[in-house]
């Protein structure tokens, strides 16, 4: 084909195109050899034309992409320095839940129940009725008892009217003491009297020996006066020991008065403190024995446990404030403050504590709880132990760069 257009064309191009054969490589031969079927060497030189055009478009629009991405990554920067620094102030953690000291409610006594007026998750207050038992038993056994008290108290009374009729007894010896040495000083006088006349001469001898006679006799009235006072006042004695044995003796009535009371009064069983009823297994006619749980018991008084890591517990102190949300009202803010850190981390409580001391160690960051009470209960809203809360402690009063810019105060939550 090349042939026949060169010898029709002139030897003037058939010249050119054998010079610029010679000079290409091979390489470029090859790539030229699909554009012979074409016919047209001029359409390769055209293709560049067109593409021109496309690629000068994106080179004017480069500069304003590349100002755009600037821009993003500035207020990127700077919304992550403000995100940081608000962040800061905080210490938060998702290991945390309500905790409660609740308690088995049981009773003190051996009983039939005869009565539950409460049912389960029941807010009750405090000396409200959980259950009755039946005490019929107990009401006999508090009937003896005052019995008893009676019996003592009569005794006493007794005993004690006995020791003032032996007061009066022992002041009627004393008298008859008296009048004894009365006599007997008389009768002294008398026998001195009638001794001296004897010996003179103008008395009788009958009559010396008369008083002398009674001067004795005398003497030993004043020693049975002396003796029945002895005796009298040993009685009194013996009187007041009895009165302290009845007086212990009313004592322990007393005391088994007040066992029957108590008696009487744990058959019904009442709620020591304001909460809620939780798990109820009693039922009437049910045989309820010491300690056997009848309903657990929820007290109102609830605070959360937040299980920090140790690295998170620098500047955690208490009473700093605390915003948290609990999982079940995830629409609401609560607001408390720490009450207090644990003083060691949860595995070193628990029952079967860590050995780091044996074996192969592998260092892991440990969990100390931290109390945090609530500063408004909510009334509104039901809770117990175990639910999921997520707090945020305050650790940094100063506001933030966030709280500056938005005006906003987390101590109003």
């Amino acid at each position: 084909m090349f042939e026949g257009e060169h010898t029709t064309g002139g030897g003037a191009e058939t010249a050119e195109l054998q010079a610029r054969g010679a000079r290409a490589p091979a390489s470029d031969k090859k790539n030229e050899a699909p554009a012979k079927p074409q016919g047209r060497p001029v359409e390769p030189q055209e293709a560049p034309a067109k593409d021109a055009g496309p690629e000068k478009a994106p080179r004017r629009r480069r500069p304003l992409l590349i100002v755009g991405l600037v821009a993003l990554a500035a207020v990127a920067a700077g919304g992550g320095y403000v995100w940081w620094d608000n962040a800061s102030h905080f210490e938060s953690t998702d290991d945390a839940f309500i905790a409660a000291r609740q308690i088995a409610i049981a009773p003190q006594v051996t009983g039939y129940v005869t009565s539950v007026p409460v049912t389960d998750n029941e807010h009750v207050d405090a000396g409200q009725v959980i259950a009755t038992l039946d005490d019929r038993d107990y009401q006999a056994a508090l009937d003896q008892a005052n019995a008893q008290v009676a019996a003592a108290k009569a005794g006493v009374a007794n005993v004690q009217a006995q020791l003032d009729v032996q007061q009066a007894q022992i002041q009627a010896s004393k008298a008859q003491v008296d009048q004894a040495k009365a006599a007997l000083a008389f009768a002294e006088q008398q026998a001195a009297r009638y001794s001296d006349l004897a010996k003179r001469g103008a008395g009788s001898v009958q009559n010396e020996q008369q008083y002398n006679s009674q001067l004795s006799q005398q003497q030993a009235a004043v020693e049975t006066a002396n003796a029945a006072e002895r005796v009298a006042e040993r009685q009194l004695e013996s009187l007041k020991a009895q009165l302290k044995s009845q007086q212990a003796n009313l004592s322990v009535a007393k005391a088994q008065r007040e066992t029957a009371a108590l008696n009487v009064g744990y058959a019904t069983i009442r709620a020591s403190e304001a909460g809620r009823i939780a798990n109820l297994t009693a039922a009437p006619g049910e045989f309820a024995q010491p300690g056997t749980a009848l309903t657990m018991f929820v007290p109102d008084d609830l605070w959360i446990v937040a299980n920090f890591k140790e690295t998170q517990l620098d500047h955690m102190r208490p009473g700093q404030p605390v915003t948290f949300t609990i999982d079940a009202y995830p629409e609401r803010t609560f607001a408390g403050h720490v009450a207090s850190v644990q003083p060691g981390s949860g595995t070193a409580f628990s029952l079967l504590p860590a050995q780091n001391a044996t074996g192969n160690y592998v260092k892991i960051v440990q969990r100390v709880p931290v109390k945090i009470v609530f500063d408004k209960p909510p009334p509104d809203v039901t809770l117990g132990p175990g639910m999921s809360i997520t707090p945020a402690v305050r650790i940094d009063p100063s506001p933030s760069l966030y709280e500056r810019l938005t005006g906003w105060d987390g101590s109003k939550l």
